[in-house]
């Protein structure tokens, strides 16, 4: 075996990852010894540090170096194991159009929850402000500035806001999340228009977009920096969280939990609530804790009560979650 060698996963297929090594991509076959014991779904994801031995046709990965956090769910309904998405990021823009596809408090609210749970900084990108034709910019901006999180207007067909855009992602490594149709090859396109990136077409009958990206990848930016574009995923549940677990996920509830009853209040059904309190007084927004609800059922069992399957399938034609 030859020396091992330091590089960088930029994307994964079936069978083998492409490495980033000494200025050249390289495809690596990962060794049956990474998958021997393994309860998630995959031993390397995009983002992934490994040591890879290049004197080999093709390249045998060996080794997957531990990872400064990781951004995964579960499979899917028939496969409960870990999905690893991306590794070693610094951030998380979640991208969300104001219309066509419409805003989705659900899927933000999991991305949110997911980003907490991993401690990875999450942004929220508004884009298509232009389409704002209801009011419903303001509305959302003040539902997540309560969180906090920070918070991005942009525009990527008129330029707006891709400024402040360049200097968030620039030298980070950033994961662009969102739904097929939210802009996130657009406005990479607009940053950088060599990269070319294909852009989906909104369906007329659901009016959200159609996948475009089928992998995660690696890319560089001229400006400095790595973004990992991501497939656009509509079912996102976390994977390894516990029904106790999903109240500090929400920041804004933790500030009211000290004037519930009991110290293990569910904030579901218990008497004298805090938090049911403050929705009731129009402290917490109500789709932010419906999305509580929703990752509560789904949550695995603990002291809190038994488990509940309700995870959907997978269907690409389906319309977002509201």
């Amino acid at each position: 075996m030859g020396d091992l060698k330091k590089g960088r996963v930029v994307r994964v297929d079936a069978k083998v990852c492409h490495v980033e090594l000494e200025g050249r991509i390289l495809q690596a076959a990962p060794r049956g010894l990474l998958f021997e014991g393994l309860k998630a779904k995959n031993p390397v994801a995009v983002g992934d540090w490994v040591m890879i031995n290049d004197e080999t046709e093709p390249a045998s990965l060996h080794e997957v170096l531990p990872r400064t956090n990781s951004l995964s769910r579960t499979a899917s309904s028939h496969d409960p194991r870990e999905q690893v998405l991306v590794a070693n990021a610094d951030q998380v823009l979640i991208f969300s159009s104001i219309n066509k596809p419409r805003f989705s408090s659900n899927r933000t609210d999991r991305i949110l929850a997911a980003c907490e749970w991993n401690d990875i900084e999450p942004i929220l990108v508004l884009n298509k402000i232009d389409l704002d034709k209801k009011n419903i910019l303001a509305e959302v901006r003040a539902t997540y500035e309560a969180v906090p999180v920070k918070i991005l207007e942009t525009c990527a067909t008129d330029g707006r806001g891709m400024d402040e855009l360049e200097e968030v992602l620039k030298g980070k490594v950033s994961v662009l999340y969102g739904p097929s149709g939210a802009g996130k090859s657009t406005s990479l396109n607009q940053i950088q228009p060599g990269l070319n990136l294909k852009v989906g077409k909104i369906s007329s009958h659901w009016e959200q977009g159609r996948h475009t990206t089928t992998f995660s990848r690696l890319l560089h930016l001229d400006l400095g920096g790595w973004v990992i574009d991501t497939p656009g995923i509509r079912v996102f549940r976390l994977h390894g969280v516990k029904k106790a677990d999903i109240r500090g996920l929400f920041p804004e509830f933790v500030r009211y939990q000290s004037k519930c009853k009991y110290p293990n209040c569910t904030h579901d059904h218990e008497p004298e609530c805090g938090v049911l309190d403050a929705l009731e007084e129009g402290f917490v927004p109500e789709t932010r804790y419906m999305s509580y609800l929703e990752m509560l059922v789904e949550a695995a069992p603990d002291e809190f009560g038994a488990e509940e399957d309700i995870i959907d399938e997978y269907d690409p034609d389906a319309p977002d979650e509201a």
